[in-house]
């Protein structure tokens, strides 16, 4: 199950159309849908998670908490809606674009993806852009 959270203002327009293209996403690489908990928020509350669990004081658009086992996804996801709105500015993308791209960010490194090297950011950016284009 795919769970939506808000401590922000922001709204999904249409949480059905994610949840069946998150979850058609994880199914198409073999992998089943455990309990994924999205969470909407600021700058200010990520910062903060930012620091306490992750000792970084820096601003960041997302940050996930992975509990999956095995090939069974499960986790907390962090969005902040700030970062991903100044993220679309800076990219020259929609809301939108950005904003789901940030949403399966999250799944894929439940998945196994990585992001750290030059390397594995291709790898990264290049499984976004195929989930992206299931949506």
């Amino acid at each position: 199950m795919i769970f939506f959270n808000y401590e922000t203002d922001f709204k999904l327009k249409d949480e059905t159309t994610i949840q069946n293209w998150i979850s058609e996403c994880i199914e198409s690489y073999g992998f089943t849908e455990g309990e994924i908990n999205y969470i909407f928020c600021d700058d200010d509350y990520l910062v903060k998670l930012n620091v306490e669990f992750l000792k970084h004081d820096t601003l960041t658009d997302i940050i996930s908490f992975d509990y999956t086992l095995g090939k069974h996804i499960s986790g907390d996801i962090y969005i902040s809606v700030e970062r991903v709105e100044e993220n679309a500015k800076k990219f020259t993308q929609t809301f939108d674009n950005e904003l789901n791209r940030v949403i399966i960010h999250g799944v894929l490194h439940y998945l196994g993806f990585k992001d750290k090297t030059m390397s594995d950011k291709a790898t990264m950016r290049n499984e976004e852009e195929n989930c992206l284009s299931k949506f």
